[in-house]
């Protein structure tokens, strides 16, 4: 990585395999929603060969960018994996979408990854979002780097977007590279270090590279100041802690020293590269995508991620137990260890069913091996835990939708698996040493959609196809909701329904959505008294039971309670209990609007019985009906669900989720401050929070955050 530019790409070579863990770099592309992840990606394909022309987002032609939801909706949707050969390390390129409804393939693209490649926009602000993924990157030590993109964007600012990412991410956010322009128009990038230009006006170096050539004194001109913050930056993070004094002291540090502590700094996540880049300048480009141009920067993105960002080699595993919990000690990756790997996405192929991407973290996966299956953690979003030993079939070299056969892959690298039962998250191991990778974060599912067959003969294949879906995507989860009976799919926003409903409807299920129910509950607001008479003679013996019973309000989440005041003996034992029975059944069906009765006490005071006719069911129909009577003379309260709500936004915001938090006739219980964030707890009914998962994203520019749980029911107030 010394900022000339040069990455000895082998155009054409593809995504071989690899036998060390050494040539391999797996990296996550992360940024906005419309930050230019994909073209960058497809303009990387494009100058290492592995593409012979762009494709589009318009079109739905680019490599990361073919499922259909995708095309759709004009924007990544799920995480998708292009390796590249750049000299003789494979690169396995994450494109991960920006948009916040696919948080979790987002997250499974880290996962997968041993470094960030950061693509921000230089013509746009950076969202809250982005600076809060490079925190959390910060808290776990992930190498990254700074792709500035859309250099040729008619708003694009190099100095103003970079002053941005130094504010966002931090002082050892420093560019390796800087622009060169001609007549306005971006044509080469001047690395600092070097001095050089490598100048893509006219790809005439080896393999369709840019030409290297010195910098002229024009395009030195300035940049001395930037140069020197550079160098000291690198020094600042160097391991020999005499570096700085000699510097500072006048001393000339050799270029192969400087660079070397470079690559150990971006490496162990200390100094982030700024790369600027353009993925449709270039090579004579118009700017349209489609052309066969690779775009500015490309070269230099891939020397950082060959030379700076660590091998798996040089990455923990994530903690590993075996079945039973313990923790398994001395694993790391090595091709001859144990293997362990953990599928990062599920999808449906319609010729191979279900295929698997795999990170293998220890060990090699061949073919026809056989492997165990475990997946635990996930069994309240619809994945229950489960252990299975299956035999392999064939892997697979992902290569966007398309698959290439692959003889292995050895611990750090990335296949595909078909026909294996594995879910999203599940682990691989051997089947005589199974374990189980500790599963990474999820974000909650906070925004229901009711979903119903459009037929009777629709609910078998709805079934069906929703596990499928499921199946792949952890951050859906599946209720049937057991008071109102809906079939909800609990989603991260409006983006992500609209994908799993896509996905359905394309394995052919009709269906349809629904209002959402809130499930409400029933109550007396007072006493009152019900008669309940059930004579009837039909020949034969009959039917006889009278009861008279007394119903009175209890407090909230007390329940039931049933009272025998039978004095005389007039109804026996027996048949006290049918009537307890019969007032129960009749709490579950409701007695006002069908929701069930809660909170009361039933007083049975009195009735008749007669010594042929009367009989259990008899007094359970008496039952029942003498609370339907009490319900009619007296007035019913319609209870709705309450939820204990805790929004966490940045401070600048807490005024306007406070006042909105009042405006769903929520209630604020406190607030607690820490850092740049504030937790407003809150009491909300659920029938306001069916959408907040979107709002509350608009209220706060996507960075507000919420998490909620049952509290009690309380009466309606509308």
């Amino acid at each position: 990585m010394s900022g000339k530019g040069t990455n000895g790409t082998a155009k054409g070579s593809g995504p071989d395999a690899v036998r060390r863990s050494e040539l391999i770099r797996n990296v996550a592309l992360v940024g906005h929603s419309g930050a230019g992840k994909t073209i960058l990606l497809e303009a990387i394909l494009a100058s290492t060969g592995a593409i012979t022309r762009m494709g589009t987002i318009a079109d739905g032609t680019t490599v990361s960018d073919s499922d259909p939801a995708a095309v759709h909706q004009q924007r990544s949707v799920a995480l998708s994996l292009a390796p590249v050969m750049s000299g003789e390390v494979k690169v396995n390129l994450l494109d991960t979408p920006g948009y916040a409804d696919f948080v979790g393939e987002l997250r499974a693209g880290l996962r997968a990854a041993d470094g960030a490649l950061f693509v921000v926009s230089a013509a746009e602000d950076i969202d809250a979002a982005t600076v809060a993924l490079w925190n959390e990157c910060e808290r776990v030590g992930m190498p990254r780097a700074v792709v500035l993109s859309k250099l040729d964007h008619p708003r694009a600012d190099y100095q103003a977007a970079l002053a941005r990412c130094q504010d966002a991410f931090g002082e050892s956010v420093l560019p390796l590279y800087v622009p060169v322009t001609h007549d306005g128009a971006l044509v080469g990038l001047l690395g600092l270090l070097t001095r050089t230009v490598s100048d893509y006006s006219d790809e005439t170096g080896p393999g369709g590279q840019p030409e290297m050539r010195s910098a002229r004194e024009e395009e030195l001109a300035g940049w001395d100041e930037v140069r020197g913050a550079l160098i000291e930056g690198i020094i600042a993070e160097s391991e020999d802690e005499t570096l700085m004094d000699r510097y500072l002291g006048g001393e000339d540090i050799g270029l192969e020293t400087i660079i070397g502590d470079l690559e150990k700094a971006v490496a162990r996540g200390s100094f982030f590269p700024v790369v600027p880049t353009s993925a449709l300048a270039g090579s004579g480009s118009t700017g349209s995508t489609g052309s066969g141009s690779s775009g500015v920067g490309t070269a230099e993105v891939l020397e950082v991620l060959r030379r700076g960002f660590p091998s798996p080699a040089e990455r923990g595993l994530p903690a590993v137990t075996d079945l039973e919990g313990t923790p398994v000690k001395g694993l790391r990756c090595d091709p001859e260890g144990p293997l362990v790997g953990e599928v990062v996405r599920t999808t449906v192929d319609p010729f191979l069913g279900r295929v698997c991407l795999v990170r293998v973290f220890s060990g090699t996966l061949r073919e026809e091996t056989p492997v165990h299956v475990a997946g635990h953690g996930l069994a309240e979003r619809g994945h229950p835990d489960h252990d299975a030993d299956e035999r392999l079939g064939h892997l697979y070299t992902p290569f966007g939708s398309t698959l290439q056969a692959a003889p292995y892959a050895v611990a750090g690298d990335l296949c595909a698996v078909a026909r294996l039962s594995a879910e999203t998250g599940d682990t691989l191991s051997a089947r005589d040493a199974p374990m189980l990778v500790a599963p990474w974060d999820m974000p909650e599912p906070l925004m229901p959609v009711a979903v119903e067959a459009a037929s009777h003969g629709d609910e078998d294949a709805l079934a069906k196809s929703l596990a499928k879906v499921a199946a792949g995507d952890p951050t859906l989860r599946v209720e049937r909701n057991a008071e109102t009976h809906q079939l909800v799919l609990w989603c991260m926003g409006e983006a992500h329904a609209d994908v799993v409903l896509d996905r359905l409807r394309e394995q052919g299920v009709k269906l349809q959505t629904v209002d959402v129910v809130t499930p409400l509950r029933e109550t007396f607001a007072a006493a009152a008294a019900g008669h309940g008479r059930h004579v009837k003679q039909s020949g034969g013996h009959g039917q006889y039971a009278i009861c008279d019973i007394e119903v009175e309000p209890l407090e909230r989440g007390a329940g039931f309670e049933f009272v025998d005041r039978v004095v005389g003996g007039v109804i026996p034992r027996t048949f006290i209990e049918s009537v307890e029975k019969g007032v129960r059944a009749q709490m579950a069906k409701g007695v006002a609007e069908g929701f069930p009765v809660v909170d009361i006490r039933v007083t049975l005071v009195g009735g008749k019985t007669h010594s042929v006719d009367s009989s259990d069911a008899a007094f359970q129909a008496a039952g029942a009906l003498a609370l339907r009577e009490a319900a009619a003379a007296g007035r019913i309260q319609l209870l709705e669900p309450v939820s204990s709500v805790t929004v966490s936004v940045p401070d600048e915001h807490v005024g306007t989720v406070m006042s909105d938090l009042s405006s769903r006739r929520g209630r604020v219980t406190g607030t607690t401050s820490g850092g740049d964030l504030t937790d407003i707890s809150a009491e909300v009914p659920d029938a306001e929070l069916l959408r907040y998962a979107v709002e509350l994203r608009g209220l706060t520019a996507g960075t507000g955050t919420f998490r909620r749980e049952y509290l009690r029911h309380d009466p309606v107030t509308r």
